[in-house]
C-alpha cells in the first residue's frame, strides 16, 4: 500500500470515529439536557406578568399589605410547623419535601405556598379542617392555558411556566372569572389527583386539564378555592413580614445554589437556576439563628445535604441569605399568596410548634447534582 493510500485510509477512519464520537456526544447532550429540563422548568415571561400586575388593584405587597409590613416584629417563624401539624392530623406521617418529575416546578412552588398557608389559616382558626395536599398538574395546566397572558387554548408539550401565570390562575383571575383556583390531592370526576403523575402533568400541560368538557369542569371545581390576595414580593424586609404572618412566597428566579448546606443550615449562591420553589419560614439575625434568611422548600425530593438549623428543618429545604433573596426577587415574578385578606397576624407560636426531635436524615446524592456538574452550574 503506497503512502497516499495508508493517508486516504488514516483520513477516512478518522472522519469515521468523529462521525461516531460527534453522535455519542449528541445523544448524551440530549439525554442530560433532557435531564435537567425536568429539575427546573421556569420560563419567565416580564411582559405577561407585567400585564397580570396591571390587572390588579393594588398589585405590590408594599401596597397591598401595609399593616402586615408595619406591623411585623422580627421574629423567627417557622411555617412548615403549621404544615406538619396539619400533615400528621390527616395523613398520619411528617410533613416533608416533593419531587417534580418534569419541569413543572412552577406548579410545586405555587402548590407548596397554597398548602403551607392554608395550614396556618386551619392553625389559626380561619379554615374548619386541616387541608389536604395542593395538587400540582391541574395548577401547572392552568398557568400554561388560561392563567397566562395572552392566554392560549393550546400551549403544547414543551415544559415550563412562570409566576404571573401561576398568580393569575390560583387568584382565579382569567379572562373567564369561572375558572382557577386550585384542586387538591383527592379524586374528582374523570380524574384522581390522589398522587402526582408527570405524565398527567406532561398531558396537562398543553391543554387546560386536560382539555375537552372535563377539563373544563375541572377548572371551575377548582375556582371553589381562590387565593383572596397575591401581590408582588420585592425584597427579603417584604417577604420577611409575609412570612411573620403565615403568607408564604413562591419565588420564580434564575440564581442557583450549592447543594450543600453549611454549619447553619445554609446554601451558598452557585451558578444559575431557571426555578421556582417556595420561602417557607424566616430567622433573624437579632435572635437564636444568628443570621437573616429566609427557607427555601425545593421540588427536588431529598437534594439537598448538610447541617440544618433547627433541628426540624425540612429535607429538601434551605436557607438562604439577605443578599441572595434580595437577587432572588429583584426579577419581579415572586408573589406572596393568601387564602384570606391580608392582614397582620400574630401568629400561634405555641408549644405545639416546638421542633420535633430531628429524623434520620438522607445523605443520597441526587441525580440533580451529577447533571449539574456536567453543565458547570457549580452546584
Amino acid at each position: 500500500m503506497s503512502r497516499a493510500d495508508r493517508w486516504s485510509l488514516s483520513a477516512v477512519s478518522f472522519v469515521i470515529v468523529m462521525a461516531i464520537l460527534g453522535v455519542l456526544v449528541e445523544r448524551a447532550t440530549r439525554r442530560v439536557a433532557s435531564q435537567i429540563d425536568e429539575q427546573f422548568g421556569y420560563v419567565p415571561d416580564p411582559v405577561g406578568t407585567r400585564q397580570f400586575l396591571a390587572e390588579l388593584d393594588q398589585p405590590l405587597f408594599s401596597d397591598a399589605a401595609k399593616d402586615v409590613i408595619k406591623n411585623a416584629k422580627q421574629q423567627d417563624t417557622f411555617l412548615y410547623r403549621f404544615a406538619d401539624r396539619a400533615h400528621r392530623q390527616v395523613y398520619g406521617k411528617p410533613f416533608g419535601p416533593w419531587k417534580q418529575g418534569i419541569g413543572d416546578c412552577v406548579s410545586f412552588g405555587w402548590a407548596m405556598g397554597s398548602y403551607v398557608g392554608q395550614c396556618v389559616d386551619w392553625a389559626e382558626g380561619e379554615l374548619p379542617e386541616p387541608p389536604k395536599l395542593v395538587a400540582t398538574e391541574p395548577l401547572y395546566s392552568g398557568s400554561r392555558t388560561a392563567g397566562r397572558l395572552p392566554p392560549v387554548s393550546q400551549a403544547g408539550y414543551s415544559d415550563g411556566s412562570y409566576g404571573g401565570a401561576a398568580a393569575r390562575w390560583v387568584a382565579g383571575k382569567c379572562k373567564d372569572p369561572s375558572v382557577g383556583g386550585i384542586l387538591f390531592r383527592q379524586q374528582y370526576p374523570g380524574a384522581d389527583l390522589g398522587t402526582y403523575n408527570p405524565s398527567r402533568a406532561k398531558e396537562w400541560g398543553n391543554m387546560l386539564c386536560g382539555g375537552g368538557a372535563n377539563g373544563l369542569a375541572l377548572a371551575k371545581l377548582a375556582n371553589r378555592n381562590t387565593a383572596k390576595n397575591v401581590a408582588l414580593v420585592r425584597n427579603f424586609d417584604e417577604a420577611a413580614a409575609s412570612l411573620e404572618s403565615g403568607f408564604c412566597v413562591p419565588v420564580c428566579s434564575g440564581v442557583g445554589f450549592s447543594s450543600q448546606r453549611d454549619a447553619d443550615g445554609f446554601a451558598a449562591r452557585s451558578g444559575s437556576w431557571a426555578h421556582c420553589m417556595c420561602f417557607i419560614a424566616v430567622r433573624y439575625a437579632k435572635n437564636e439563628g444568628k443570621r437573616d434568611g429566609l427557607l427555601c422548600m425545593n421540588s427536588w425530593g431529598t437534594f439537598n445535604a448538610g447541617p440544618k438549623w433547627p433541628a426540624d428543618q425540612p429535607d429538601g429545604s434551605f436557607w438562604v441569605s439577605r443578599e441572595t433573596v434580595d437577587a432572588m426577587l429583584s426579577g419581579q415574578d415572586s408573589f406572596s399568596i393568601s387564602g384570606v385578606n391580608f392582614k397582620y397576624r400574630n401568629l400561634d407560636h405555641g408549644n405545639w410548634l416546638a421542633p420535633a426531635p430531628p429524623e434520620t436524615q438522607t445523605r443520597t446524592p441526587s441525580p440533580a447534582r451529577l447533571i449539574a456538574d456536567v453543565y458547570h452550574l457549580g452546584l
